[in-house]
């Protein structure tokens, strides 16, 4: 391998770099800070192991105790025909027992003992054993009190003839007046670990494979698995790098939602770009004619007269630059606001500062304000935003209401949508209203019908360019109460939305 490193070393060494190109160094924890694949790879690998390690332990205490009672078992088979020879009624066949078909009891200390101990007669004599005890003696399992003592069978290890290791069944018999025995048969159990041994070396070798074998499909399934992020990465890398404007491509249901945002995104980065030169140069043309005025005026200065008139002419060009400068900086501003992601006002608070504020302004001309707002209604956008576009209209109602305004809100539901997801902000006065030619003059920006009225002539204009940023409408109409109506609609939604039930 060149390099030093696998595909695999690679795959697994993805860690994060800030925008500078230096390795990070978070505060959290070694694996909190590594690859998703290294992540994925050491739990699967964990506790794949835990598992299989689990499994092996079981596996290998079970065959050891079904090894130990097929052993236990061939024991007891001498141990009943010992019993059987012991409980007969001849006095011959408790003095001399039966042939057990096993040769080992007749080689000398070949580990296969059998015993026969006179229990109500402690003597020697009374001591029966096979020849491979060699004039040794088993000791006693079970002690005094023991269930061996009634009849039942003990099973279990003791240490016999040469210190070694053996699995002994011992069962007392009673015969009553003939006396009561104590049989025993023991056996060297090293076959049964030689078995035992044997099965667990084939275990760890089978499952060390499996291992293996689930390492490596591990590895390959987080290398598949995680393939439409690595494509998601190399997406955006190419947009940063200026060889794509967007993430092509089709992804999985879990990821797709990703992409499309992070193309909703810079889609939007790229709107504020094109926003802010279009503003850029709509203030430059619109600074150019008052800027054009002072200076042909400059010149003349001989008149006091004239300078006086050019005092008066740089008053009202400032004015107006001021008013274009100020109308572009909100433009500005607000087009940034409306990108923000996640950000939402609640309507009713906005709507009824607004009145209170206005009815105040204008209660020396007796003008009411009322408002009907449902409860729970959030417009998606920036508060500032919502209390401009509102309080635009409820001013311009207030300056030609002549006794009333209105204000009225309603949720919007787009069909086959059960949550709202737009709001309509109607306001009416009771003013002279505006013919329908007059009601699209007065749209454009800077243009005023009655310059009697204090203002810019942008308010409107203001409402529009605001609404467009967020994807709303505006419109005039004729109100029912015979002045003006001002419609508005917006993106909204409600609070803690639930659908009618079925």
């Amino acid at each position: 391998m060149r390099g030093g490193r696998s595909r695999l070393g690679r795959l697994f060494d993805r860690r994060p770099t800030s925008a500078l190109g230096g390795h990070k160094q978070p505060g959290g924890t070694w694996l909190a800070t590594r690859s998703i694949a290294l992540r994925l790879f050491l739990s699967s690998v964990f506790w794949s192991s835990l598992i299989l390690l689990l499994a092996g332990l079981t596996l290998s205490a079970i065959n050891r105790r079904s090894a130990e009672a097929d052993f236990d078992e061939r024991l007891s088979v001498y141990l009943k025909a010992l019993a059987a020879d012991v409980a007969g009624p001849g006095e011959e066949s408790r003095i001399n027992p039966g042939q057990l078909g096993e040769p080992m009891f007749d080689f000398p200390l070949s580990g296969w003992y059998w015993q026969i101990t006179r229990l109500d007669v402690p003597s020697d004599d009374d001591v029966k054993a096979s020849r491979s005890l060699f004039a040794e003696r088993l000791p006693p399992l079970a002690g005094p009190g023991n269930s061996a003592d009634a009849g039942g069978p003990q099973k279990g290890y003791i240490t016999g003839p040469d210190d070694r290791r053996l699995r002994i069944v011992e069962r007392t018999i009673d015969n009553g007046n003939n006396g009561r025995f104590l049989i025993q048969v023991a056996a060297s159990p090293e076959e049964v670990e030689i078995d035992i041994d044997t099965f667990n070396v084939a275990l760890f070798l089978t499952f060390s494979l499996l291992a293996l074998a689930l390492v490596a499909s591990t590895a390959l399934q987080v290398r598949f698995g995680l393939r439409p992020l690595r494509r998601l990465g190399a997406g955006v890398t190419a947009i940063r790098r200026g060889d794509g404007e967007r993430i092509e491509g089709r992804f999985p249901p879990e990821i797709a939602p990703l992409a499309n945002e992070l193309n909703l995104l810079m889609a939007s980065n790229r709107e504020i770009v094109d926003r802010a030169r279009t503003h850029v140069g709509n203030l430059a043309h619109a600074l150019k004619t008052p800027l054009s005025v002072i200076l042909n005026e400059a010149p003349a200065q001989g008149d006091p007269r004239d300078a006086e008139a050019l005092a008066a002419k740089v008053r009202d060009q400032a004015g107006i630059m001021r008013d274009q400068v100020t109308y572009y900086l909100d433009r500005a501003r607000a087009a940034a606001r409306s990108s923000v992601i996640g950000t939402a006002a609640d309507v009713t608070p906005v709507i009824d500062g607004l009145v209170r504020t206005f009815g105040k302004i204008y209660r020396d001309r007796r003008v009411t304000f009322e408002a009907a707002v449902p409860e729970g209604l959030r417009f998606r956008g920036e508060k500032q935003d919502l209390e401009d576009l509102v309080g635009n209209l409820v001013d311009n109602a207030g300056k030609w209401a002549a006794s009333r305004v209105w204000v009225t809100v309603v949720a919007l539901t787009e069909p086959g949508d059960q949550a709202p997801s737009a709001i309509e902000i109607t306001v009416d006065d009771d003013g002279p209203g505006l013919s329908e030619e007059a009601r699209s003059l007065v749209m454009a920006r800077g243009r005023r019908l009655d310059e009697s009225k204090p203002g810019s002539g942008l308010g409107l204009s203001i409402v529009t360019d605001l609404a467009g940023i967020y994807a709303g409408s505006f419109r005039l109409a004729r109100s029912p109460q015979g002045g003006l109506r001002a419609v508005l609609r917006l993106p909204g939604s409600r609070t803690e939305f639930r659908p009618n039930p079925m």
